[in-house]
């Protein structure tokens, strides 16, 4: 059994990591083998997000000391969090993707995103999002576009130019033969 400085430590370090996390994902992980979740933690890792195993009531305490309403009713059995500190689209569409893949065993039971709850429903329309590169692509093709439509413009203005100069030219050797 934990000491009580043990469980102040353990309060800190949960309410660390929820605090720097973009995102936080509480699932329950009943049934699910050793070797399952290794492989998970595994893509968390590789993606930035975080998964860690914490008592209900050492969770509770830590979300109250953020601020954090609304979790006590979802903090019962066993409950993994997902801390996803660089992209909140990327921890919610793995574990999404865990739980289709799994079918049983693992379930979304809530989010806090920004300090606020938000449904399961919420954390699958997040992991549908296409990734935070996808959308940097679109956002950069959509800020070229302009310049590539500008540059055509010019160049076919210039073209145009040459085109009349080379016929002024041809005309000019017409009248002179």
């Amino acid at each position: 059994m934990p000491t009580r400085q043990q469980k102040e430590q353990m309060v800190a370090e949960v309410k660390g990591k929820m605090q720097n996390a973009q995102v936080v994902i509480l699932s329950n992980y009943r049934g699910i083998t050793v070797d399952k979740i290794t492989a998970l933690r595994e893509k968390m890792r590789k993606a930035g997000c975080e998964m860690k195993v914490a008592k209900n009531t050492l969770t509770k305490i830590a979300a109250n000391e953020l601020g954090i309403d609304g979790l006590d009713p979802y903090l019962q059995g066993p409950t993994i969090l997902t801390f996803g500190n660089e992209d909140p689209v990327a921890a919610a569409k793995i574990l999404n993707d865990f739980s289709k893949e799994v079918k049983k065993g693992l379930e979304i039971k809530v989010g806090v995103l920004e300090g606020k709850v938000v449904s399961t429903e919420e954390i699958k329309a997040l992991a549908d999002l296409p990734s935070r590169e996808v959308l940097l692509a679109k956002v950069l093709g959509g800020m070229q576009a302009p310049m590539y439509g500008f540059a055509g413009v010019l160049s076919a203005n210039l073209r145009n130019l040459v085109y009349v100069l080379e016929a002024i030219r041809k005309q000019k050797e017409e009248t002179a033969s």
